[in-house]
């Protein structure tokens, strides 16, 4: 049952950025061309350090909070051979303490990053200073970097909500804080007047909201600071978060650099990948839903050993990940073109859009098992094979993109991006193909890297 409420999450947040594009992509190309390279610069780098703690968070906890119980469970007793059923309390868990300091930490170093390099980050982008994307882009990317706080730490905390197994209070605050975004995009964009300085001041405004309320339920449940400084995870959760930050960066520095390389085709072609990309982004957050769910069910019954229910998890999650890919691309095959419409009325943008169908659409179900991989290995703590795995896919596909774009254009970007997560899914297969056959699944504390 937690994959539906997380389908429905990871649904919200995209929605609101697709919203954002559509609206954008209203005003012309160069200011969808614009913001879309701001946006992956800003994606690029809050995302590098958020991703790695979010799953060490979501482990972590699902983990303590497993060990919680069976000695709260074990100090309590039974009554009447029956188990102890008491008051509701909150938890003092370290885990949760420890990712949220971390999380206001990382957000305030990410907002000065953004902030005070904006500049070079775009020039690093293929934006140079003679651009016409370039002042339009720097000033948007400065106005979103305020928002940086706000990201780290309610994606954090979604991270802690799922490793409590509660995938439906963070729907209630994303929901809240994207209507909210919806409803200020046209307000301050055109009513207002403010163009893009619109559309970025209402994504932070709704950002701020999420951070503000996640807290406030989880406050409910959990105690927020550490009793004391001593008991914090800081050295655990940096060992583990290390190989998780090597990932993220390999992935972030592929699609960084396929972006870059789309940006160096024009303002056309980078509006035309923004549309394909964000449609792709968004159909990914959504099959990442089971693997994230999978990760927080892999850890908590790894931590109570019960290893025969981390085998049906397993193959359950992969037969929905294979059925959602396959479901996946033949909807967008045949409904693209239409929903390419939403964004931008650009002729000329549509008609490249169009050749970017089959990307789309066909590396949907790699990029859901892709995703299904990743949440089982990180459950069972195979991180470091992740990471030294994707060292080598990220630099077949990175000599790829390099290369591809200057023979066969655009199309070269999106294949080398398909090339990337259908090397993902094949490392992902062999990991998986040798735990079963080496039965290391069944050992706890056998770590196969």
């Amino acid at each position: 049952m937690l994959y539906i409420p997380a389908i429905a999450g990871q649904a919200i947040e995209p929605f609101s950025q697709l919203m954002e594009t559509s609206y954008i992509g209203r005003l012309g190309a160069l200011e969808l061309g614009s913001a879309s390279v701001s946006v992956n610069v800003f994606n690029s780098i809050s995302k590098l350090f958020n991703i790695p703690i979010l799953s060490v968070a979501t482990s972590f906890v699902a983990e303590d909070l497993s060990k919680y119980e069976i000695e709260n469970f074990a100090s309590k007793g039974s009554s009447n051979g029956k188990p102890f059923h008491g008051v509701a309390e909150r938890k003092q868990l370290s885990s949760v303490s420890t990712a949220l300091l971390l999380a206001v930490g990382i957000g305030i170093f990410e907002a000065l990053a953004l902030s005070l390099g904006s500049r070079l980050l775009l020039s690093m982008m293929g934006i140079s200073s003679d651009s016409p994307m370039c002042g339009p882009a720097q000033q948007f990317l400065s106005l979103r970097a305020l928002g940086a706080l706000a990201v780290v730490v309610s994606l954090v905390l979604q991270g802690v909500f799922c490793g409590f197994k509660d995938t439906k209070t963070p729907i209630l605050c994303l929901g809240i804080g994207n209507l909210l975004a919806v409803f200020l995009l046209p307000v301050l964009m055109y009513s207002f007047g403010l163009g893009i300085t619109g559309a970025a001041l209402s994504v932070v405004m709704s950002q701020y909201i999420v951070t503000f309320m996640i807290p406030w339920y989880l406050n409910k449940i959990a105690v927020l600071l550490p009793p004391k400084l001593a008991s914090l995870q800081f050295g655990g959760y940096i060992k583990s978060g290390g190989f998780l930050l090597a990932r993220t960066l390999i992935i972030l520095t592929t699609m960084t650099l396929g972006t870059s390389m789309a940006a160096r085709q024009g303002p056309l072609a980078m509006a035309a990948h923004q549309i394909c990309i964000q449609v792709w982004l968004v159909v990914s957050l959504l099959v990442d839903a089971p693997g994230a769910s999978t990760q927080a069910l892999t850890a908590s019954y790894l931590s109570k050993g019960d290893y025969k229910n981390v085998k049906e998890i397993t193959n359950f999650v992969l037969k929905i990940g294979l059925f959602t890919g396959v479901f996946l691309s033949r909807i967008l095959g045949v409904s693209f073109n239409s929903l390419a419409t939403l964004f931008t009325k650009d002729v000329e943008v549509l008609a490249i859009v169009s050749t970017g169908v089959l990307f789309v659409s066909a590396s949907q179900p790699f990029t859901t098992l892709a995703y299904v991989f990743d949440g089982l290995h990180y459950g069972v703590s195979y991180s470091a094979y992740v990471a030294r795995a994707l060292i080598v896919v990220g630099a077949i596909s990175s000599a790829f993109l390099l290369y591809a774009p200057s023979i066969i254009g655009l199309q070269g970007v999106w294949w080398g991006l398909t090339l990337f997560m259908g090397l993902r899914v094949v490392t992902g297969y062999y990991r998986n193909a040798l735990c079963w056959r080496a039965q290391c699944f069944i050992i706890h504390d056998i770590r196969l890297v």
